[in-house]
């Protein structure tokens, strides 16, 4: 009978192993599919990507000159002008392809003001620009 609950006690490491050997194959699972979803993610925001490559301040409005450099179009949804949303002209730009877009803005001469543009997909780009 002694040898027997003897026996029984070395049950308990080999439990003990396999139920950490599955813990850990569980949290690499669900590590690995964290992984899988923030690279698709990223992979489509990186592939997004613009520049403005000129800023001018015409009467009554501010015009910026956009270049898609990445792989992916963009849609600009938004502009801010310190921080303001401002009424702009809708714009769609394929990969490689570069347009003007328009602001609606009353500006002042000689004065410093943040630009920020936004595309549907959250990028973003912005950037200070000093009036004539």
């Amino acid at each position: 009978m002694f040898r027997m609950w003897r026996n029984k006690r070395a049950i308990t490491p080999v439990l003990s192993n396999v139920l950490l050997l599955a813990i850990a194959v569980a949290g690499m699972s669900i590590a690995i599919t964290a992984t899988y979803v923030i690279t698709g993610n990223l992979h489509d925001t990186m592939g997004e990507r613009f520049i403005a490559e000129d800023v001018w301040f015409t009467s009554r409005s501010i015009a910026v000159y956009l270049r898609n450099t990445g792989k992916m179009p963009i849609d600009v949804v938004a502009v801010y002008v310190d921080h303001t949303m401002q009424l702009s002209t809708s714009l769609h730009l394929d990969p490689l392809e570069h347009s003007w877009l328009n602001i609606t803005f009353t500006w002042t001469a000689s004065t410093v003001y943040h630009i920020k543009i936004v595309t549907s997909r959250g990028t973003q780009i912005a950037d200070y620009y000093r009036s004539p």
